[in-house]
């Protein structure tokens, strides 16, 4: 086996689950993660369809349902807070449901044993040598490793570094996301609400053991400039926008100002022509970032899945096995950034009408014949991509 000793950026979602399948193809696998520990907490990530397969044939499957959301409905709500509509769980949290902390842990968890896991250190450069890539941290030493994946989200450090600066393959969509965990207040009991006034949303649900909330603000903010680092700033530029939206934004923004998991983003999309150039290559929202409803994390497991079968195939021959990596992923990643395409005008719509238009789409979404379709799409979404089966000496599922 040829280029046995792999570099991974990123320890969320698509770095673990790669390094678990190169473990398994006998690759030796290394992690660093700019953060000094796992995240914890996140939003809720769900699975359906062939995604839910890259859960089974890794043996984890038992053990994501066990931390498994169970949510149930969610109530929309008017811009006066009135009940307008319901959408079922099958809608909102697909066959499984679980938080993206849970599953971060999960996937530590079942690597932390074989692959070495650096916390607190990021990636500053990387040259490309005959024999292997020479790469430089932050903060440890230079280090020498055969190829390199980033698996480091949308605002990837291997892509800038390798690919070039992210603003030549960034597409926005000109909305925004926050996110971070507040008491329940209302006592939401696997339950939820979505709320909107015009160019504002908020959707809140309850959280592990009911005891906390999530909260998700999506506003449209043309031109918006913020330091991404500054959580503080992030919070007076929510306060700003939400200080006047009724409903129960004065209880949320005050458990904002307490909130110590603050995620604050805009929504946009990466289109990249190639997601492997020479010996590097990038993974989930390195390389295709859709943003909501795009697949993103289903599809990023099952993309490291493929990743590492197709080294393993190709007898450690990163040519051949990045190749056919891109063969198999890029119809389904190119899918997903066409869902999720214009899914901020539908979280946020601009003025009242189409806030109630929005509301009647899903009110008829959700009757039993539409649910029916819905369910169909959902899942051929899903099934965008079929895993193949990549032996595994020695191991069996």
């Amino acid at each position: 086996m040829r280029n046995k000793n792999i570099l991974i950026s990123g320890a969320s979602i698509a770095g673990p689950t790669l390094a678990l399948w190169l473990n398994r193809h006998g690759f030796a696998t290394t992690v660093v993660e700019k953060a000094p520990e796992l995240r914890d907490g996140g939003q809720a990530v769900d699975f359906r369809g062939n995604q839910l397969d890259v859960l089974r044939r890794s043996g984890l499957l038992d053990e994501v349902r066990r931390h498994q959301t169970n949510m149930g409905a969610q109530i929309i709500l008017d811009e006066r807070g009135r009940r307008a509509g319901v959408m079922p769980p099958e809608f909102t949290s697909g066959e499984v449901e679980i938080l993206r902390g849970d599953l971060s842990r999960i996937l530590f968890d079942a690597t932390k044993d074989r692959t070495e896991y650096i916390f607190g250190d990021s990636i500053t450069s990387l040259t490309e040598v005959a024999d292997g890539v020479e790469v430089t941290f932050t903060h440890g030493g230079p280090r020498k490793f055969d190829l390199v994946v980033g698996a480091d989200g949308m605002h990837s450090v291997v892509r800038a570094l390798a690919f070039g600066p992210e603003s030549r393959f960034r597409k926005e969509a000109h909305f925004h996301f926050a996110g971070f965990t507040a008491p329940n207040h209302l006592g939401l009991d696997r339950s939820g609400f979505v709320y909107n006034v015009p160019g504002r949303g908020v959707m809140l649900q309850s959280k592990r053991g009911n005891t906390q909330a999530n909260v998700g603000f999506w506003f449209r903010a043309d031109g918006l400039e913020y330091d991404r680092h500054d959580v503080e700033q992030q919070k007076r530029i929510l306060h700003e926008l939400y200080r006047d939206a009724g409903w129960e934004l004065p209880a949320l923004l005050a458990a904002l100002r307490d909130a110590d998991d603050v995620f604050f983003d805009s929504l946009c999309q990466i289109h990249l022509d190639h997601y492997t150039r020479g010996r590097i290559a990038l993974v989930g929202d390195a390389g295709w970032g859709a943003g909501p409803g795009g697949s993103g994390t289903g599809l990023a497991m099952m993309a490291a899945y493929v990743l590492a079968g197709e080294l393993a195939a190709a007898g450690g021959d990163h040519e051949a096995g990045f190749a056919a990596y891109e063969r198999e992923v890029r119809a389904a990643a190119e899918a997903g950034l066409k869902q999720a395409k214009g899914a901020g005008g539908f979280l946020a719509p601009a003025t009242s009408g189409a806030i109630r238009r929005r509301n009647f789409t899903y009110r008829l979404l959700f009757t039993r014949p539409l649910m029916g379709l819905f369910q169909k799409m959902a899942i051929k979404a899903a099934n965008a991509l079929t895993l193949k089966d990549y032996p595994i000496p020695g191991y069996s599922r």
